[in-house]
């Protein structure tokens, strides 16, 4: 049994009910909301292990009730919505959604980011060593291992490949990567992001060609894994 908990926030009862049924069969306890509202005041008199949330909700944006969830909730919220343009993706992982999945959704799939998301989440924060596959990111040391051999990067190349494995799994938007790494003078210089990924790749990945540990989210930004 898994035992984590997870709230659903969405209006249509049928994927409420699909996804109870799902969820609970692989170990987890579900609750249920119907509204945004519902689901923030459910959510805040219990906090869950984890958050499905719809976009189109009937009182409230699910945008605005993500919004409201990071004023205070640090753990996972997937956005799940049949509103899969990139202006919508990119607005709900820049506000803080851990993951995004277009409807409709395939049941693996959904399990599998749920399940990277809670492992995520229960690591705990400070881990001096981040151990992704075959590389080794020490934060202490600043010092990466790729298959136990020291892998030599710039200052920049450090300093994002770190951003990506404390952020294992998670989609990381250009504008919150150009944020994090250079400020708030380059929010749409995704080519000087381009460049310098692709240096990375070319220094941790077996085949930069087709990387295994930078996996590039069309449009949106890469995910570690």
């Amino acid at each position: 049994m898994n035992k984590a908990e997870i709230l659903i926030i969405d209006d249509e009862a049928p994927i409420r009910k699909l996804l109870q049924i799902n969820l609970e069969g692989n170990g987890y306890k579900v609750v249920q909301a119907g509204t945004g509202q519902e689901g923030l005041m459910l959510s805040a008199a219990h906090p869950p292990d984890l958050i499905l949330l719809d976009i189109g909700l009937p009182d409230k944006s699910g945008h605005q009730v993500l919004k409201e969830l990071r004023e205070w909730y640090n753990k996972p919220i997937i956005i799940l919505s049949v509103q899969n343009n990139e202006t919508d993706i990119v607005s709900a992982l820049d506000t803080g959604a851990t993951d995004y999945l277009s409807k409709p959704f395939r049941t693996g799939e959904l399990l599998a980011r749920i399940r990277s998301a809670i492992k995520r989440s229960q690591n705990t924060e400070n881990n001096a060593v981040i151990i992704c596959g075959d590389i080794e990111v020490d934060l202490v040391s600043r010092l990466v291992k790729r298959n136990g051999d020291i892998v030599k990067l710039t200052s920049t190349e450090y300093n994002l490949l770190s951003l990506f494995a404390k952020n294992e799994g998670k989609v990381l938007t250009h504008q919150y990567l150009l944020k994090e790494i250079w400020g708030y003078t380059y929010p749409t210089e995704t080519q000087y992001l381009r460049v310098f990924v692709g240096t990375l790749r070319k220094k941790i990945e077996e085949n930069p060609n087709n990387p295994q540990h930078i996996i590039t989210e069309s449009g949106v930004g890469y995910r570690f894994q």
